[in-house]
């Protein structure tokens, strides 16, 4: 297999029509976000882009000049808490598997640290998305708490969320 080179940076508005295919076909696939399937593009936009959350960046990966992934990076809570980041992250179907998840998480990790957050907090990751929970469980993250039953998934049921903690 050939090695992946991506280019990160931050997105912007111009991003969005190469984000949103991404962010569509993760949301149809309705088992590792809780948006409803059925989203259209501009609640999409709204949800992914936070377009009214000023703290939050959103970047892309990119690979030959084509966005394979994005993530976002904002604070957990506001004020008294926002020096725990949360963020999260979609990468293009035909990207998985690559690698390219946990380069752009080591990217975003960073981006964290340096912009002065002190820990980052995921607060619902789907229990039966094993790939991402073994990714972050390798990447120094701990479970610090389960919901039960707190997600549908369209072929499982019920699931629980996982809490998911590491400090930076």
């Amino acid at each position: 297999m050939t090695e992946l080179t991506i280019e990160y940076r931050q997105a912007d508005a111009s991003d969005w029509d190469a984000i949103w295919p991404i962010v569509s076909s993760t949301l149809r696939a309705a088992d590792s976000y809780p948006y409803p399937p059925e989203t259209t593009e501009a609640e999409g936009r709204a949800i992914w882009m936070g377009n009214n959350e000023p703290s939050r960046v959103v970047y892309v990966a990119k690979s030959n000049e084509t966005v394979v992934g994005s993530a976002y990076l904002k604070p957990n809570q506001p004020g008294l808490g926002d020096h725990i980041a949360n963020a999260g992250w979609m990468v293009s179907e035909s990207f998985r598997g690559r690698g390219l998840g946990r380069a752009f998480a080591s990217y975003v990790l960073e981006e964290a640290s340096r912009n002065g957050y002190r820990g980052m907090q995921f607060n619902a990751v789907v229990a039966t998305n094993k790939a991402a929970v073994a990714l972050w469980k390798s990447m120094g993250f701990e479970v610090i708490g389960t919901v039960p039953g707190a997600f549908r998934h369209p072929k499982e049921g019920f699931v629980p969320i996982l809490v998911m903690y590491r400090d930076l």
